[in-house]
């Protein structure tokens, strides 16, 4: 179990407040998915399309902290969470696997309209960016990764997928990602830290987006 203190504590308090009580039956506000969980039906076609809009988010995020055009992003970089490098062998596990056609992402997708955020957000107003950076890899590492035991077991005969391994702990690589976001947060106003608490729910609307691919077909 970790010790979260910083800010960091403020924006998991806030994430977790907008789980639903079965996910976090403790801090989760949001009335249960149960029913609609039961009925969820992934499809190949679908899951495909949310591995390649997806890779076009983890890419992004990246390519943001790998320029680093502000220093603080520097900090983010390789930090073991990467997720793009696991995806394009998902993907293309898939297509030969299933024999699916290469997924063509529209500008108007969950992909790219989430990609176009980030930049946006990226050059504007890090405490917003940081904001979804926190939220999609640890979301992923939660929620995420149980989403991807799910599937498996539904549609890949329960084969793990490269987008769901890390080498080593991922906790451990978790706890570093939290002290240098407690450590780029100690040079924000109150104000800016408010700006990145209020982008909680975009973030987790963005990767709602994601998410609802899967059930396409």
């Amino acid at each position: 179990m970790y010790l979260c203190a910083g800010f960091v504590e403020e924006m998991r308090f806030v994430a977790m407040k907008l789980h639903t009580r079965d996910q976090a039956p403790k801090e989760g506000q949001q009335e249960s998915a149960e029913k609609a969980w039961k009925a969820w039906e992934p499809t190949r076609v679908g899951y495909l399309r949310f591995l390649a809009e997806s890779k076009e988010v983890y890419e992004t995020l990246e390519n943001i902290v790998a320029e680093a055009s502000f220093p603080e992003y520097a900090r983010f970089q390789n930090t073991g969470l990467e997720r793009s490098a696991g995806l394009s062998e998902d993907i293309a596990w898939m297509q030969q696997e299933y024999s699916l056609a290469p997924v063509q992402l529209s500008e108007d997708g969950p992909g790219r309209a989430y990609s176009s955020l980030l930049k946006e957000l990226a050059r504007d107003c890090p405490p917003k960016f940081l904001c979804h950076f926190y939220n999609v890899y640890f979301a992923h590492t939660a929620g995420g990764r149980m989403i991807g035991t799910k599937v498996a077991s539904m549609i890949l005969d329960s084969r793990e997928l490269q987008f769901y391994k890390y080498e080593g702990d991922f906790r451990a690589k978790l706890d570093e990602v939290r002290a240098q976001l407690n450590a780029v947060a100690e040079g924000w106003t109150r104000e800016e830290k408010d700006s990145c608490l209020e982008e909680t729910q975009k973030s987790f609307k963005y990767s709602g987006g994601l998410l609802r691919t899967i059930t396409e077909t």
